[in-house]
């Protein structure tokens, strides 16, 4: 999926929270690199930059917008994209984070397909050389730089969910996925979705798939749950 892997720190003072971040980006082809508060940030960072920060708002020590402020304030470190992820949904927060320095706000509670999404056009302008480029299977093509997709030649307009499950099912062909492992990959384990939502956007997926005379290339494994081709 990556040229090379490239590595996105957490900061996060929520072990939980902290967790459930490290096994999506991970799960998404990442290094991850943890940290718990502020401090400790620093502290990794001086030891192997990340090409990402996903970063709190709200820890104790050092404030997530205090180690931006740092870190955008030094030559060496100003160019890491920082994503703050914060419960402050009024704009003036958003607009003090923003004016710090970070790249990108994040507000809780947030998707996690967006959430791997904003880090991906984090790393894309930061780091494009790390991203690869396409996944293959029969002939269909999905872009991971352009976030599109082709069967024969013919473009599939496909939502931020049914990019996300197409890609999983195409890096690993043949594997058969339950619903609960789509509900952790896609959704995230920290938010509650009922596995019927799973089968709705496989719906939608084939749909699309088929739509232009294609075949269904999913198939269902029933009493388990579905595979590609």
């Amino acid at each position: 999926m990556f040229k090379e892997q490239p590595r996105v720190l957490v900061v996060e003072d929520e072990p939980a929270q902290l967790e459930v971040l490290a096994y999506n980006l991970e799960s998404e082809g990442f290094l991850v690199s943890r940290a718990r508060d502020g401090e400790e940030a620093i502290l990794v960072i001086g030891e192997d930059v990340p090409d990402v920060i996903v970063m709190d708002w709200m820890m104790p020590h050092l404030s997530g917008i205090e180690v931006c402020r740092r870190l955008k304030s030094n030559p060496e470190t100003r160019s890491i994209p920082v994503i703050i992820l914060s419960a402050r949904s009024e704009d003036v927060d958003k607009v003090r984070g923003l004016e710090i320095g970070a790249d990108d706000y994040v507000v809780k509670p947030y998707s996690v397909v967006e959430l791997m999404a904003r880090v991906r056009t984090q790393l894309r302008r930061s780091r494009p050389s790390s991203l690869g480029g396409e996944i293959k299977f029969e002939d269909l093509i999905l872009n991971l730089e352009t976030y599109k997709v082709t069967r024969g030649e013919i473009d599939l307009k496909l939502g931020p969910t049914e990019f996300q499950l197409l890609k999983t099912f195409m890096e690993k062909p043949g594997r058969v996925w339950s619903r609960e492992e789509l509900l952790d990959r896609i959704w995230g384990r920290d938010l509650y979705v009922e596995t019927r939502t799973v089968d709705v956007h496989i719906g939608r997926l084939r749909k699309v798939l088929s739509r232009h005379g294609g075949t269904d290339t999913i198939r269902t494994v029933r009493g388990v749950g579905y595979s590609l081709g």
